[in-house]
């Protein structure tokens, strides 16, 4: 029911100001999700405002690693040298147990333009998101708190809190709650936060090493008394991260001291290792949860606010920022008047949820590997890991999965025919990025020029030579391949399912969910 924004600027009193200007995007959180989602909707046109209840960025490192895949679509965002330049590649993933190493995953390898992870703390993460936002000329709206929304016809009505207490009203077309694992979108939304939170304690320590090897890995130690992880975030700055076993009561046990670090150094580590210079020190918990859904009428969740999960791996802020991503071009294209609601913005929880469902279930396993208890299961483990990381098949495999470039869309809804839809296309050399620029365009792999003529508004004008032979390949602005075939009439059906025909708008078609 569309209730009449008099009657809200009445019943919340002397305070409000109103903003009577609909916008076609409000976000909700500006973490590294956040500023994704808002520089890519300001890439390609559309008027988006950002609000964060926190006075400013964060001054943590919090999550270190940006990976192959997300580092290429950054590219597209126009954005990437700037992380390059500030950030530490490591390029490999060592894996020891009783001191000797079972596991050795190369990135190398990779075939990416940035096969290795970029390791940089969040803060800079986001004070680069939030510059490349700013030269849209959009600007983080900060101690601004989301309060309440509604859904009004067309538009969702948004009540934002500010420091000083007065309130005001925004409308805008749709709304992105990227307000983290507290998200207060995703609280009005009702939205359960499947799962649990791991009865374990676990201590976190960015640090000075003296003594450490050179920071071109990660290293994981199995150790009898639990598991410990080094991260390396500069040429002598590291990320100390281990576990304590069965957490004792229902608060966190307090922060680690540094010389409790010192010690599980001395005792998991490789030794002769000398910790200081404290920047962080922490104790945590792990949470497994995510939402079934990641949609509701106008309303979606990105990042933290939809799912969190194990540290292992270092996915979550990046399986956030490929959230955004993924939504950025549908929701361009539907603002644009370009491409229809359905089935475009109906494709996003299926294939993100997915790819969620996948992390949770990963880094599970691999917690739950590293922090195996008992003599037995572990001579076990360490014999049979030691076996598998021998395999260079394997190897080649789990260096794609943590890098996130085997990561695909197989059984979206949104897509035509081809086997090989759903799949990342392989990135050449030198080649503009598909989806660089600031039109939200799919690219057609082909030599079908007639195609482009009859879909100019979901179309780049300049096509890309043929992937395989005898067949064209329709290539979605995020990367993915949407329709593959040897037929026009099957790439020009998946394109007439999508167009937003002018007869359409002016019809008002939509098949927008109630």
């Amino acid at each position: 029911m569309e209730i009449p924004l008099r009657s809200l600027a009445h019943a919340r009193g002397p305070v409000q100001r109103m903003r009577n200007m609909k916008i076609d995007v409000l976000v909700v959180g500006a973490g590294p999700v956040g500023l994704t989602m808002a520089a890519e909707l300001a890439r390609y046109g559309l008027s988006v405002r950002i609000v964060d209840k926190a006075p400013e960025r964060t001054d943590k490192s919090k999550a270190l690693v940006i990976w192959s895949r997300t580092l290429e679509l950054m590219d597209r965002m126009g954005c990437s040298d700037a992380f390059l330049s500030s950030g530490f590649k490591m390029s490999a993933v060592n894996i020891f147990a009783g001191g000797r190493l079972v596991g050795h995953i190369s990135l190398d390898g990779v075939a990416t333009p940035h096969p290795y992870a970029l390791m940089l703390p969040q803060y800079d993460t986001e004070r680069l998101l939030d510059e490349h936002l700013n030269r849209f000329g959009v600007r983080v709206e900060r101690s601004s708190e989301l309060t309440k929304f509604v859904e009004a016809g067309d538009r969702l009505v948004s009540t934002i809190r500010r420091m000083d207490g007065s309130e005001e009203t925004i409308e805008s077309s749709w709304l992105v709650g990227s307000d983290g694992p507290h998200s207060a979108v995703r609280h009005q939304l009702g939205l359960e936060f499947h799962g649990d939170t791991l009865v374990s304690d676990w201590i976190l320590a960015d640090v000075q090493l003296e003594g450490a090897r050179k920071p071109e890995a990660i290293e994981i130690h199995w150790h009898a008394d639990g598991v410990l992880a080094i991260f390396p975030i500069t040429k002598d700055r590291f990320r100390v991260i281990a576990d304590f076993g069965v957490a004792k009561g229902a608060a966190n046990r307090p922060d680690p001291t540094l010389e409790e670090v010192q010690g599980v150094l001395d005792r998991r580590g490789p030794g002769s290792i000398q910790v200081s210079a404290p920047v962080w020190l922490a104790s945590f918990r792990i949470n497994e949860r995510k939402v079934m859904q990641y949609r509701v009428g106008r309303a979606f969740l990105a990042g933290d606010a939809a799912h969190i999960h194990s540290p292992a791996g270092g996915q979550g802020m990046n399986t956030g920022m490929q959230d955004a991503f993924n939504l950025a071009w549908k929701l361009a294209l539907v603002c644009r008047g370009e491409g229809r609601e359905e089935p475009l913005l109906a494709s996003y929880s299926p294939e993100r949820s997915a790819v969620g469902d996948d992390v949770l279930k990963t880094t599970g396993v691999l917690t739950a590997v590293a922090m195996m208890r008992g003599e037995i299961k572990q001579a076990v483990r360490n014999r049979v890991a030691s076996w598998v990381f021998g395999l260079s098949a394997v190897r080649e495999k789990m260096a794609d999965a943590v890098t996130e470039i085997s990561i695909g869309y197989p059984n979206s809804p949104l897509h035509g025919k081809g086997s090989h839809t759903g799949e990342r296309v392989p990135i050449r050399q030198g080649e503009i990025p598909v989806g660089a620029g600031r039109e939200p365009r799919f690219v057609l792999f082909g030599e079908d020029s007639g195609l482009v003529k009859q879909y100019p508004q979901l179309l780049n004008p300049e096509l890309r030579k043929p992937l395989s032979e005898g067949q064209m390949w329709l290539v979605r602005p995020d990367g993915y391949v949407a329709a593959a075939s040897s037929d026009r009439r099957d790439i020009g059906a998946f394109l007439e399912g999508i167009a937003e025909l002018q007869a359409d708008r002016a019809a008002g078609v939509t098949s927008h969910p109630s």
